[in-house]
């Protein structure tokens, strides 16, 4: 905490002594209060959307703030100068949705009324975890924080700019896959730092090709840290996961989370480099999961390597690989592989050869229980004492069996009681139900409480809801085209992208209104018009009602 306030302290002083800055766009050395680079003529007029630090801008005396590059629940990401040493860096400004109201014109960050607690505390989580970066970084593999600051009642982030394409990115001018051996190679850094923050107590929670970095040296390098609670579902944040790399644990807030959720994401996208295409949500997988193998896809990719990845992605943790030195040398080697995935099967054939025991074990039992009651009956009466009548349905009726009552229940929990393995086989379906939350059983056929015995088919067919058949149009206003197509996609809806005219009131590239708007339900699939602001004094001739509105920038809530 000391260290916290000495930052903080220190950053506010560097502000009122700042006289000098840099041109975020050529670096040019300016006066504070320039209204445009001296060498470059690059305007300084504000551009950031309303609500965030101002485009040339000072922090701490020490940065000059950029355009804004993305936000998410937890805060927002900056391109940004670092006057001194004169390189570019990017900062994570700490300014949750959820639990900050609006910035004063100081720059200050208020929390809204009842967060303040909540707030504070999660903004310390935000700073301790940079704090903790900063001390194996610059690792191999793992984005550099350079530096760490405490003011405008939140916290700043600073790291390297490193350059290179999004991994998504590398992956389209491959043509959607990388061979085996180049993607462990292109890897092999990233597994290395994941390796550095396991060791080091931090899980990152958030690898996914759009937080992987290649280089132009061809190897990658990790970025995209975040707080639990950003990583998470049902947190005091507005979560963000990644649909096929977040493990199941993080949808959930009541299951632990570990080192075993990086093995997941990091076998999830080694899954996507050598196959072409991204596994099935976590999510999906628990109601049923239908994830194909690896080799199923390419039949080029080995057996062996197609296991490790199956195990690495196994929907329990307990059922995963543990830690990523184990995963890396698994996909490295065969006989490593062979290893884990032989010790793996043999744990299996061990439970079943258990589980046969107890069976057979217990028919005895129940024979020789059989046994001593006819005995009894015997001794009391004789063997014929008994009508016919009463002996032969209790035969029968040993034999038959109720149906259980599913409806209500998941089927991730059908799975996980282990009650009805051997007795009954599932058939999913699936339906749209406006009431009834998405993955819950609606229905199942044979209804509950019917008989069956074991000469029938003990296929039950569960309808599962499939949620309404509408879905929310995401609020994408200040997101960059690509980040809003990405989120309007994943919700399962088509974007079609329009420019607008941009006087300089909107930064270049972002979203300024969306139509249908943000929180509107729609048909699935429905194709949604997003405006973007064009650079600045471009003209097109296009309009749209409300954009030349500076009011009507909902999107930051």
């Amino acid at each position: 905490m000391a260290e916290h306030a000495a930052k903080k302290q220190t950053g506010r002083a560097g502000e009122k002594a700042a006289g000098k800055r840099l041109c975020p766009h050529c670096l040019g050395q300016m006066d504070a209060g320039a209204a445009a680079c001296p060498h470059c003529h690059h305007s300084m007029e504000n551009t950031n959307p309303r609500g965030m630090l101002p485009y040339g801008s000072i922090l701490a005396g020490r940065y000059t703030v950029g355009e804004f590059c993305a936000a998410d629940g937890e805060g927002i990401l900056y391109h940004a100068v670092e006057n001194s040493a004169a390189v570019r860096v990017t900062i994570k400004e700490y300014l949750p949705v959820t639990l900050a109201e609006d910035r004063g014109e100081n720059g200050t960050i208020n929390p809204k009324p009842g967060s303040e607690v909540l707030y504070k505390t999660t903004r310390m989580d935000f700073a301790d975890l940079y704090h903790e970066l900063m001390k194996i970084t610059p690792a191999t593999g793992l984005e550099a924080v350079l530096d760490v600051l405490e003011t405008n009642n939140t916290a700043y982030a600073v790291m390297e700019n490193p350059g290179g394409v999004p991994l998504t990115e590398a992956l389209k001018q491959n043509r959607g896959r990388i061979d085996p051996a180049e993607a462990r190679s292109m890897l092999q850094p990233v597994f290395e730092g994941v390796a550095a923050m396991h060791k080091a107590g931090l899980v990152h929670r958030g690898i996914s090709p759009e937080n992987i970095r290649v280089l132009d040296s061809g190897k990658a390098r990790l970025a995209g840290y975040a707080t639990v609670g950003l990583r998470t579902v049902g947190g005091a944040l507005r979560p963000q996961l990644y649909e096929g790399y977040s493990a199941p644990e993080q949808y959930s807030s009541a299951e632990f989370e570990g080192r075993y959720t990086d093995e997941y994401a990091l076998a999830a996208v080694f899954y996507r480099m050598v196959t072409g295409q991204a596994p099935l949500s976590a999510a999906q997988r628990l109601v049923a999961d239908s994830n194909p193998s690896a080799r199923s896809l390419d039949a080029s990719i080995p057996g062996w390597l197609s296991d490790v990845l199956a195990h690495g992605m196994n929907l329990k943790p307990a059922g995963r690989i543990q830690t990523v030195p184990v995963l890396m040398s698994s996909l490295t080697s065969p006989t490593a592989a062979q290893a884990i995935v032989g010790e793996t099967r043999r744990e299996k054939r061990h439970k079943q050869k258990l589980t046969g025991m107890l069976a057979a074990l217990l028919v005895l039992v129940a024979a020789l229980v059989c046994l001593a009651l006819f005995w009894i009956l015997g001794r009391g009466g004789g063997k014929n004492d008994l009508p016919a009548s009463s002996q032969a349905p209790s035969s029968q009726a040993s034999e038959a069996e109720y149906v259980p009552d599913f409806v209500g229940m998941t089927y991730a929990q059908i799975q996980a009681s282990g009650q009805y393995a051997g007795h009954f086989r599932f058939k999913l379906e699936e339906a749209y139900d406006a009431t009834v939350e998405k993955g819950i059983i609606l229905s199942q056929t044979p209804e509950a409480g019917a008989t069956v015995s074991s000469e029938d088919d003990r296929t039950i067919t569960l309808t599962v809801s499939n949620g309404p058949e509408s879905v929310e149009v995401p609020n994408v206003v200040g997101f960059t085209q690509d980040s809003a197509v990405q989120e309007i996609q994943s919700a399962g809806l088509t974007a079609s992208c329009v420019m607008m005219t941009n006087d300089g009131t909107y930064a270049s590239g972002c979203v300024i209104k969306t139509d249908p708007l943000g929180g509107t339900e729609v048909a699935p699939a429905t194709t949604i018009t997003v405006y973007i602001a064009a650079d600045r004094d471009v003209q097109i001739d296009a309009s749209v009602s409300g954009a030349d509105d500076p009011n009507n920038m909902e999107g930051f809530d």
